[in-house]
């Protein structure tokens, strides 16, 4: 395997297309861990990392938690509301109380966008973003990565496409990020009121019209809308919304024959996606949950094992 030169993992835009490459080719080979009897190597025996989740997540959390206890590193899980912020401590000084402890990697997801930079100038152990207010879920981008590249074989010169509530989706950016630098085309598309001025600048095409947007495209992303992120409503009614925006196998339709569909979930079944079309045979969405611990093996791996020249195995 390659080298992954990096302390840190708090963007998509901090990585090369090797970068990139090399986290999905190790993916690969740690995939098949999982589907062992006694799904456990001792890659990282005697590494520890601390999961500090100042929001809520179900997927995410357990995902790096298995990750790390099938690499045998020793994990430890953190809430906020478990944790002395709730007390009035800063970020800054969690950080130096952590990095007293001596991890070697820290997985922090904020609500706050660039608590996990904050958490990286502060620590020397290694950082990785799981998700930072509405800046970026590098994790999450490289997990869709991967489930593209395994089901479509590259991820060059595919066309993609993301609805959806693209102005709060950390997901959104981290995505356009990573497969336009992979040689993917990405259009998005959503209700006006969701759309960032400057989301053509990142790379995407903005199509206003969602059959328009889903025309002859091999992937659709799809967003959940955060409602839990917007301090206005930007839309009428979840009904009018689904009826404009949300997923129908009549949209799916105007895709690829062999369209492939994904959503980073908590799914909202009935509002951006039917049941019909989460449950269909395009859907790759539990596909990306069991690509999600692979992925994050593989980051684990290269930040505080792969580098040193071990051997997975």
């Amino acid at each position: 395997m390659g080298k992954f030169d990096h302390k840190d993992l708090l963007g998509i835009g901090q990585l090369s297309v090797e970068d990139i490459s090399l986290i999905l080719d190790t993916a690969e080979s740690l995939k098949e861990i999982s589907t062992r009897d006694i799904k456990k190597v001792p890659a990282l025996r005697g590494k520890s990392v601390v999961n500090f989740f100042y929001e809520p997540s179900t997927r995410t959390r357990i995902s790096f938690e298995m990750a790390a206890k099938r690499l045998s590193a020793d994990t430890v899980s953190i809430s906020a509301s478990g944790s002395s912020l709730v007390k009035g401590e800063t970020l800054k000084d969690t950080a130096r109380n952590l990095q007293a402890m001596n991890p070697d990697i820290i997985v922090l997801r904020h609500s706050s966008s660039g608590a996990p930079h904050l958490l990286a100038m502060e620590v020397s152990a290694g950082v990785i973003n799981a998700g930072d207010g509405i800046n970026e879920h590098p994790t999450q981008a490289l997990l869709d990565m991967f489930t593209i590249r395994e089901r479509k074989g590259r991820l060059h010169d595919l066309d993609v496409a993301i609805i959806g509530d693209i102005s709060h989706s950390r997901v959104a950016r981290s995505n356009i990020l990573g497969l336009t630098k992979m040689g993917a085309r990405v259009t998005v598309s959503g209700p006006p009121t969701m759309m960032p001025v400057e989301i053509e600048a990142l790379g995407a095409t903005l199509v206003s019209d969602p059959v328009k947007a889903l025309k002859d495209k091999d992937v659709i992303m799809m967003l959940r809308i955060q409602l839990e992120r917007q301090n206005k409503t930007l839309f009428p009614t979840l009904r009018e919304y689904s009826s404009f925006f949300g997923l129908t196998m009549r949209l799916v339709r105007e895709a690829r024959g062999d369209v492939i569909i994904m959503h980073p979930g908590p799914l909202n079944r009935g509002v951006e996606i039917t049941s019909e079309v989460a449950d269909s045979p395009y859907s790759v969405i539990l596909d990306q949950v069991t690509n999600g611990v692979a992925v994050r093996m593989a980051l684990l791996y290269l930040l505080i094992g792969g580098s040193k020249g071990d051997n997975a195995d």
